[in-house]
């Protein structure tokens, strides 16, 4: 399989564990870019949050989640898409991969692999909640400009 086919198959399973029935209640974006136009510029592959509830409080507790997705070794050992500022980071990459360079990856970060069979990605390493340096607000926002920028619009 072709790189590009890779990150493709692993960015359609990413959104299936997003948000596996199209919830409008879930919140979620992709290339997610933080900084834009300055030279410390970073773009996340997928970004969800979870509110802890719907009130102001809830919000400001809840929680990002940011998924990388890495199809080879090459693209891991890149010095880009290594963008974890979310409370909880992971890669997501295929199960050979992982094998080779699991002694690479941080403590904190997590990790997905595809289940073939299943077209589902299964955890195989947990992430470990970490204290995000940027604000609800500011990722709320990034978010919301980089979804609003996939949005269909008919009339």
């Amino acid at each position: 399989m072709e790189r590009s086919d890779t990150t493709a198959m692993l960015s359609v399973m990413c959104r299936k564990l997003i948000n596996p029935t199209d919830d409008t209640r879930i919140y979620w974006a992709r290339e997610v870019t933080f900084d834009y136009g300055k030279s410390e510029q970073c773009r996340v592959d997928f970004m969800r949050f979870q509110p802890l509830n719907n009130t102001t409080s809830g919000i400001e507790k809840g929680d990002f989640y940011c998924y990388e997705i890495k199809s080879c070794v090459a693209d891991f050992k890149s010095k880009n898409g290594h963008n974890f500022i979310g409370d909880f980071n992971y890669y997501v990459m295929p199960e050979d991969v992982f094998r080779e360079v699991k002694d690479d990856i941080p403590y904190r970060i997590g990790v997905y692999v595809p289940e073939l069979r299943s077209m589902a990605l299964r955890s195989i390493k947990r992430a470990v909640r970490t204290d995000r340096s940027r604000s609800v607000s500011e990722m709320l926002l990034m978010m919301f400009r980089s979804a609003n920028r996939d949005r269909l619009f008919r009339f």
